[in-house]
Formats: C-alpha cells, sequence, structure tokens
C-alpha cells in the first residue's frame, strides 16, 4: 500500500489504518520532542482528529489520543484486516472453479460420448454405404447380363420369325410353281360328232 501525505488529504475524523510496515511508537505531542507514550499496531484502525507538520493526533479503537508520524498512516484497510475476507474470497472462487472444473469435465466427458457415437455412426453408415455400392453393381452387371440375354433373345425370335416367314413365303411360291404343271382331270365333254 502506499502511504498518502495526509496533512492536506485527509479531512479531520476520517478513518484511516496504521501502516502494515510497521508497529509505531506514538507520542504525546505532534514533534520528536514529546515522550513516546505507547506503541499502534501495524494494521490498527484510528480517527483522525488533527494534523500538525509531519504529525497525526489519532484516535484508536480503545479511546487512546495520541500522535503519530502522518506517513505511518494509510487510506485503506491494512492487509492483515483484510485478509480474512480476501482468504474467503479465494475459497469462494476456489469452489466456484471447482464447480467450473466439474461442469466442464460433464461436458467434455459428454462430448466425447457424444463424437464417439458419432464416430461409430458414420462407420456403421460408411460400411453399409460400401455393402450397398456392392449390391448395386452387382445389380448393375445382373441388368447388363439379363439386357444382353434379352437382345439374344429378340434376336433369335425375329431370326425365327424370318425363317417362318421365309419357309411360308417358299413354300407358297414352290406351290405356286407345282399347281400349275399338274396334270388336270379333264371334264368329259360329251361329243357328238
Amino acid at each position: 500500500m502506499v502511504a498518502l501525505p495526509l496533512q492536506a488529504q485527509q479531512p479531520e475524523g476520517a478513518n484511516l489504518w496504521v501502516s502494515d510496515a510497521l508497529t509505531t511508537y506514538v507520542r504525546s505531542g505532534p514533534t520528536d520532542g514529546y515522550r513516546i507514550v505507547g506503541t499502534l499496531t501495524a494494521g490498527e484502525p484510528v480517527t483522525l482528529l488533527e494534523t500538525s507538520g509531519n504529525y497525526s493526533r489519532v484516535e484508536n479503537g480503545d479511546g487512546d489520543r495520541v500522535w503519530i508520524l502522518s506517513n505511518e498512516l494509510q487510506s485503506s484497510p491494512s492487509a492483515s484486516s483484510q485478509l480474512p475476507q480476501l482468504e474467503e474470497q479465494v475459497a469462494q472462487l476456489e469452489e466456484e472453479l471447482d464447480g467450473i472444473n466439474e461442469t466442464w469435465e460433464e461436458r467434455v466427458s459428454a462430448m466425447t460420448e457424444t463424437l464417439e457415437a458419432r464416430e461409430l455412426r458414420i462407420a456403421e453408415l460408411e460400411a453399409r454405404n460400401s455393402e450397398l455400392d456392392g449390391e448395386s453393381d452387382r445389380s448393375r452387371q445382373t441388368i447388363r447380363q439379363l439386357q444382353a440375354r434379352l437382345d439374344t433373345q429378340e434376336e433369335d425370335l425375329l431370326m425365327r420369325y424370318f425363317m417362318y416367314g421365309g419357309g411360308v413365303a417358299g413354300a407358297g411360291l414352290l406351290v405356286g410353281l407345282i399347281i400349275p404343271h399338274l396334270p388336270r382331270k379333264r371334264r368329259k365333254r360329251d361329243r357328238w360328232f
């Protein structure tokens, strides 16, 4: 803590604290010539009554009014008086931090589990996709084979129709050529001559 020159800055009746850096002697008057009448403990709260030169007249908690060097006073509570409050704040912050750590660990654990589940699902889907790709390839190959067989059967069927048609046409032609050369039965005519 920084000691402030209290003569110019502090009003009378202000609450001040003895500097943390020492246990100081106090005097019965505002100069080094006055006798030492006791001590004030570092961090002890006092009330400023007046200032004279380098000295300030203060009243401690017991009601004793003494003079102390102004530069041995500070305007903020001493570290020793703040220590219990600061320790309590540290304990609260540590407790909050533990809660945050626990919450964070739970979240990380949940995210890890979710990630592992998703990775497993992705692996399953990739395996299924690969299986379906294989089935699709086999189905395409089967379709090509069936298409080739169908094309062959169509060609065979057309060939048969052509041959049947050709056979019928050839038989008709043959019959047409043969019939005129077949001997006919002649009708008997009555001849009167």
